[in-house]
């Protein structure tokens, strides 16, 4: 496993050497607080976990990764105020974040200008992205790359031909995971009865169910961040839909099933992280995880990744930290061995690795093969 370097995301483009230290600092900008916040806090945990993996193993000496964090408060504006910290008084050499798509639009930007590679760990939104800038990378595969697969996968074997939709239209990530499922239903034949949409502060979500449970749909496609989709599947069921359901990226939390509880039994979710998976970065990534306590989920791999991904980097660059030479180091990632399984990038920076359908089962998520 690779040594970690502390990470920091420097401001302006000054050689690694020029800070003196064998340290490489990385700002990681979370939202640990607002609607986002159970996917932020399995994403800190996954990144702390890294960087003292990395920095133990000693593979980056005589180097070390410092992992400075901040929280994006789940909001654009606070998530833009982390950014210009880490670039302007931080100085991190790379930045890792922040949680939401809709946050990333607002600051990546920024980073862009300025000349910092950013690493999203959790950005599933299949455009806006990484089409802001050549510092704008992603180890998260997208709602694009990945809710297709789990229609399809749950269409062969449940048999529906109809559907219905509901999604969150006032968030990037749960608008575009809509935009897919509808695709992905249209191009398995299925017939959309009914959409419905809701905004993330809504609580009650019976008129919309109702609407949609009226017109007997074969299957409910959900798009929404955890907490909705905890309380959307609990009211579904409370309102007696019995019938199968899927959901999107946001679904992909221990949070979600801990407070849907046993309404949370068979719903469906596509994964970009295969926790049955028997390689052997995956299995250190788990035994990793257990000896400090944490369950991991999608967002602690994908964290924990990151770290390896930024490490790789590092020595692709010749064992350099300063920010061009990450984003150099990044373009050279290829076939590494991960959480996620052999990552590399695509030519768009965008993820490139093996996706897969979950199911919940007992309380948990079990890989449906």
């Amino acid at each position: 496993m690779h040594r970690l370097i502390e990470l920091v995301v420097l401001a302006a483009p000054v050689s690694f050497a020029a800070y003196g230290a064998d340290v490489v600092k990385v700002g990681a900008a979370l939202s640990m607080t607002g609607a986002a916040a159970v996917y932020g806090t399995a994403q800190k945990n996954g990144i702390q976990a890294a960087v003292d993996d990395v920095n133990q193993s000693g593979s980056l000496k005589p180097l070390r990764v410092e992992a400075v964090f901040d929280d994006d408060g789940s909001k654009k504006e606070q998530g833009i105020n982390v950014f210009q910290k880490f670039i302007n008084q931080t100085k991190v050499s790379a930045i890792i974040g922040p949680t939401l798509s809709t946050t990333a639009t607002a600051a990546d930007p920024i980073a862009q200008q300025s000349k910092v590679p950013v690493l999203a760990i959790s950005n599933t939104a299949p455009t806006g992205i990484t089409d802001i800038g050549d510092y704008i990378w992603r180890d998260s595969l997208t709602e694009a790359q990945v809710i297709p697969g789990a229609i399809k996968k749950a269409h062969a074997r449940l048999g529906f031909k109809t559907a219905g939709v509901l999604y969150g239209n006032d968030d990037v990530f749960t608008k575009a995971g809509y935009d897919v499922m509808k695709k992905a239903l249209e191009s398995e034949g299925v017939q959309i009865l009914e959409t419905q949409t809701f905004a993330k502060p809504d609580r009650d979500f019976n008129a919309q169910l109702t609407a949609l449970k009226s017109k007997n749909p074969g299957i409910l496609v959900v798009s929404a961040l955890a907490d909705n989709a905890a309380s959307i599947v609990t009211q579904a069921r409370q309102l007696g839909y019995s019938g199968p359901m899927l959901g999107g990226n946001g679904f992909n939390s221990p949070a979600f099933i801990k407070n849907a509880g046993s309404a949370a039994e068979g719903v469906l979710v596509g994964t970009a992280w295969n926790s049955s998976s028997q390689d052997a970065a995956n299995q250190a990534f788990l035994k990793s995880m257990r000896e400090r306590g944490v369950s991991p989920d999608q967002f602690t791999a994908q964290a924990y990744s990151g770290v390896l991904i930024i490490a790789e980097a590092i020595k692709k660059a010749g064992m350099k930290g300063g920010r061009e030479d990450i984003k150099a180091g990044f373009a050279k990632v290829r076939d590494l061995p991960t959480p996620l399984g052999k990552f590399s990038f695509t030519p768009a920076r965008d993820a490139q690795h093996d996706p897969s359908v979950q199911q919940v089962k007992g309380g948990k998520f079990e890989i449906l093969q």
